[in-house]
């Protein structure tokens, strides 16, 4: 009876575990990906907010066609890495990728 308690013991710890790391990169992917919209930040006013938001969608329209359409989808859609890669036909790498090369490529724009 003791070997077969340390044994659910040690199963159950380990379940635990697992879902603590599952629940983790969830909050850590949804923290990464979380919505222009939602931003706490961008809660100075109606009139800054629009401005701020027709501002980026300005910059955001001076990206390639493919870059502007993984941004959308991403920050203004609230659609995760997964799911843009399921609905455009690319890896969820492809997705990654194209995302962190148009930030920079925004952050280019914007200190210049």
């Amino acid at each position: 009876m003791d070997k077969q308690t340390s044994v659910y013991e040690r199963c159950k710890s380990e379940i635990y575990r697992i879902g603590w790391r599952v629940q983790y990169r969830a909050r850590k992917i949804r923290s990464r990906e979380c919505s222009f919209y939602d931003n706490p930040l961008h809660g100075a006013g109606f009139a800054v907010s629009s401005e701020e938001k027709v501002w980026v969608r300005q910059l955001v329209d001076t990206l390639p066609p493919q870059g502007k359409v993984i941004i959308d989808k991403l920050y203004f859609q609230d659609l995760t890495e997964a799911e843009v890669a399921r609905q455009l036909n690319i890896s969820q790498q492809g997705v990654n990728k194209w995302k962190r090369k148009m930030i920079r490529e925004l952050s280019r724009t914007v200190k210049s």
